[in-house]
């Protein structure tokens, strides 16, 4: 998660988001740096307008809710029968097949 919170603050910052830049966000932080997974991200990232995916990310869950509670049906509540509660000697026979 921090590699990808040092390419958002790159962004919001207005830098360049290259593997220099997110290796000193890092060690900043105080995070220990891989340099495999920092060059992951930044060719993950390369070519993606950010904004817009941040954009895009925080509409789609709302869409998608939206149909999905309007295609369940609505039921109606039915009220369960009440289990017969059992008596003391009704559960001492149940634990007497277990030890005897």
């Amino acid at each position: 998660m921090e590699y990808i919170y040092s390419a958002m603050l790159l962004n919001a910052a207005g830098q360049k988001i290259d593997e220099a830049s997110v290796k000193k966000v890092m060690t900043a932080s105080g995070a220990k740096a891989d340099e495999s997974r920092i060059k992951a991200l930044v060719a993950a990232l390369d070519g993606v307008n950010i904004e817009e995916a941040i954009a895009k990310a925080a509409v789609a869950p709302q869409a998608a809710a939206a149909p999905a509670a309007e295609a369940a049906p609505k039921e109606e509540k039915k009220e369960k029968p009440e289990e017969k509660a059992k008596t003391d000697e009704e559960a001492a026979s149940g634990l007497g097949a277990l030890f005897g």
